[in-house]
């Protein structure tokens, strides 16, 4: 069991144990009764999906994760990936047809300086005919400049452990904001900054010493390229995604080490939210304890992240940059939970959260594809399913999720009388206490 099950283990037992102690009985997942009632997104509110350069692009150049992979530290090399190198035109025209208004992609640092100081033509051109594509498509491009990548030789010069690596990021990441501004992007500067800290750390590319460093340079970073990015593109909107993790304690220590200190220089609280434990759900309990990364979302989970968000950030408008769910080949999670059902249900309580005041202004599905998940291939998040080890062809089979997102995106949300597949859970450590004290209802 990982280190961070191993946590959401004992953090599990320990609010079941506080559940019993208060005297409330753990709840079941059934349906609610009839009755709800929700209004459509406004024209305003952007649906989008979302990937990376190194998850999907395959035939990459070296860097800390190719090396991490070559070096066996993770479950399976990362291969060509999805080959959204050579596929990229198939990938847009799906997400085209889903109706999307955003394509969320990242510019690999390696395949455009593979030398310091030596920026490769076919690299640039291969991000030409991509950013190109989307707003030919009708898109809006959302750029990520850094998606925990960084090329081999900043590795070979100590990587995050030397303090010039921000200015050489800031040095790259300029020039792509110089290159698409054209566009008319949205931009993510660093994609989930303290989880890029903690797999650095967890895979030997910093010194734990040098966390701060790190965290520091990429403050640093995001605030010049912020500064950078308005002069160049007045209009623009600029936010770095937060990681949501629900753990008591924990995320608190999370925002204060990135979001409180970027304060000012956030358009938008950008969110990524995948996972939910709750006091009072045995099936979230057990399924936490056996299988997390594919078990442990409730759909309600997003109203309480949005909640505790605009809570402790007020004022600033928030953007889903990231959700999803992970699943078998076959869209399912060992309880039986669908994409499409997750989807639906996802959607419904973003629509409860705008209905309560909260300003929501876009959501990105993660992912349009399959792709490679930091490691391996067996957790499915895409709307198209790929069989990336199997399947020499890379086929782009639709899941049912696609025809879901399609009608949602047409609709602007589910309709009025929607009813979630599965009623929702109090106590959950997305939001304690608040999640108890207010707990989330279908209405």
């Amino acid at each position: 069991m990982s280190r961070w099950r191993r946590v959401v283990s004992l953090v599990t037992v320990v609010g079941v144990s506080v559940g019993a102690f208060l005297g409330v009985a753990p709840v079941a997942m059934s349906a609610p009764s009839p009755g709800s009632s929700v209004a459509p997104l406004n024209s305003g509110f952007r649906f989008g999906v979302a990937s990376s350069g190194f998850q999907t692009e395959g035939y990459n150049r070296d860097s800390n994760w190719t090396r991490y992979s070559a070096r066996g530290q993770v479950a399976e090399p990362v291969g060509n990936a999805v080959d959204f190198l050579h596929r990229y035109p198939e990938d847009i025209a799906h997400a085209r047809a889903l109706g999307v208004a955003v394509y969320r992609v990242s510019i690999e640092w390696s395949r455009v300086e593979p030398a310091p100081g030596r920026f490769d033509p076919a690299g640039w051109a291969f991000y030409d005919r991509v950013i190109g594509a989307i707003v030919a498509a009708g898109m809006t491009p959302m750029i990520t400049l850094n998606h925990w990548v960084h090329p081999g030789w900043e590795v070979d010069r100590g990587g995050w452990n030397r303090l010039g690596m921000a200015d050489d990021l800031i040095g790259f990441a300029s020039r792509v904001v110089d290159r698409y501004a054209w566009a008319h992007p949205s931009w993510v500067t660093f994609n989930e900054p303290t989880e890029y800290v903690r797999r650095e750390i967890t895979f030997g590319g910093l010194r734990p010493e040098n966390a701060n460093r790190m965290i520091d340079g990429i403050v640093r970073a995001h605030r010049s390229l912020y500064a950078h990015i308005h002069a160049v593109q007045p209009d623009a909107t600029v936010t770095s995604n937060l990681a949501y993790f629900p753990i008591p304690g924990v995320q608190a220590f999370l925002e204060d080490l990135f979001p409180r200190r970027l304060a000012g220089t956030l358009d938008v609280i950008g969110v990524d939210q995948y996972y939910s434990v709750s006091l009072l759900d045995y099936s979230t309990a057990s399924s936490a304890v056996g299988d997390f990364a594919r078990s442990s979302q409730a759909p309600e989970s997003i109203y309480y992240v949005l909640r505790h968000v605009a809570r402790e950030f007020p004022g600033v408008p928030v953007y889903v940059v990231e959700n999803g769910l992970a699943t078998d080949g076959a869209g399912r999670r060992p309880d039986g939970y669908r994409r499409a059902d997750h989807l639906r249900d996802t959607v419904y309580w973003i629509q409860r959260a705008v209905a309560d005041g909260i300003d929501v202004v876009g959501y990105n599905y993660w992912s349009l594809t399959d792709n490679y998940e930091w490691g391996d291939y067996s957790s499915h998040f895409g709307l198209y399913t790929v069989d990336a080890v199997g399947d020499p062809s890379l086929t782009r089979r639709p899941t049912p999720a696609v025809a879901a997102y399609a009608e949602i995106i047409a609709d602007r949300g589910v309709p009025a009388g929607y009813r979630p597949t599965r009623a929702p859970v109090s106590c959950s450590f997305v939001d304690v206490p608040e999640s108890c004290t207010h707990p989330a209802v279908v209405r």
